[in-house]
């Protein structure tokens, strides 16, 4: 039981400790702040991140981080720039230094080529008096008073307080360039988010001759067999216009077998729902499935702008899309 305590203040005080840590960032959301911002929106080329050790480790999030939100970045390991990969970096960029000593041997390698080359710097440090900070153009204040490991060695409060830094830049700048969701989808095609923000009706839906639809007046036998054909579970029932009159699922068929009808003599306008709910193409599949979710509907019609059907899907079809 004892260690067992041990273990859980153990755990508190850490979290404690790099609360505190990120508390105290506020105090440094300034000026300085606001011109790493400027400088950053009023560049042409990239925010190129460094850092060594556990920094690296941060700076690679935080260029992860703000490539993702619309500030084109990558990371760029220190020592490797000293043996080439300097060359990845234009006088159009910015570098963005994490050390938390101020004083990385890495890092402060590369100073006098940055300056050589007229490359702007902002620097986020735990040490506003090291050489990393006073080479900068612009230095961000990270500074913690204490390391949540209890020798107050081993960075944790420190690399914390540089991650949250990292993503306040991140955001701020997302929010200045009024970066959208859709934005934000374009950075991730592949993801279960990229694809509930970007693909549409028109990506899932059956048209043309898969689309099933049957003309008012038609036998409930031969609608029946329009879906089977069809193969998605419903069918459109059409005005003489081309107009929707109506939509016929399969859960309307279960509910019609409870009436005391005749199959083969009966016409879908006595057994259809009438108009029903529907879609429109250009609509994002994600709404649709609200749509279907709100009504504990399985499918949709989807149509144009004179209520004419050009689709349908079901349930199906948007868990294949991946958008459920």
């Amino acid at each position: 039981m004892s260690q067992s305590s041990d273990l859980i203040q153990s755990a508190q005080r850490t979290i404690r400790l790099e609360m505190e840590a990120v508390e105290g960032l506020l105090g440094f959301i300034d000026a300085e702040f606001v011109r790493a911002c400027e400088m950053i929106l009023a560049s042409r080329g990239r925010v190129v991140v460094v850092g060594m050790g556990k920094s690296g480790h941060i700076g690679r999030k935080v260029a992860a981080t703000l490539a993702s939100t619309g500030t084109p970045a990558f990371f760029v390991h220190p020592a490797e720039a000293s043996h080439g990969d300097m060359g990845m970096i234009t006088r159009d960029d910015i570098i963005l230094a994490l050390s938390n000593s101020g004083t990385t041997n890495e890092i402060v390698t590369l100073l006098p080529l940055i300056k050589r080359l007229g490359i702007k710097m902002i620097s986020l440090t735990g040490n506003p008096t090291s050489t990393l900070a006073k080479a900068a153009d612009i230095s961000l204040n990270a500074h913690v008073e204490h390391e949540a490991c209890s020798l107050n060695l081993a960075p944790t409060s420190s690399t914390t307080a540089s991650l949250v830094m990292g993503d306040a830049l991140a955001v701020a700048l997302l929010d200045a360039r009024g970066f959208t969701a859709e934005d934000f989808a374009f950075s991730h095609p592949g993801g279960a988010l990229g694809r509930r923000l970007l693909l549409k009706v028109e990506n899932v839906m059956h048209s043309g001759a898969d689309l099933p639809q049957v003309q008012r007046g038609t036998l409930l036998r031969d609608a029946l067999m329009e879906m089977t054909r069809k193969g998605l579970g419903m069918t459109a029932i059409l005005e003489t216009d081309g107009r929707l009159a109506g939509i016929f699922t399969d859960g309307d068929l279960r509910r019609t077998l409870d009436r005391p009808i005749d199959i083969r003599q009966t016409t879908i306008d006595e057994v259809m729902t009438v108009h029903g709910k529907t879609a429109k193409a250009d609509m994002l599949a994600a709404q649709a499935l609200k749509i279907m979710e709100d009504h504990k509907i399985g499918a949709l019609i989807v149509v144009d702008e004179d209520d004419r059907p050009v689709g349908a899907f079901n349930l199906q079809d948007l868990l294949r899309a991946g958008v459920m």
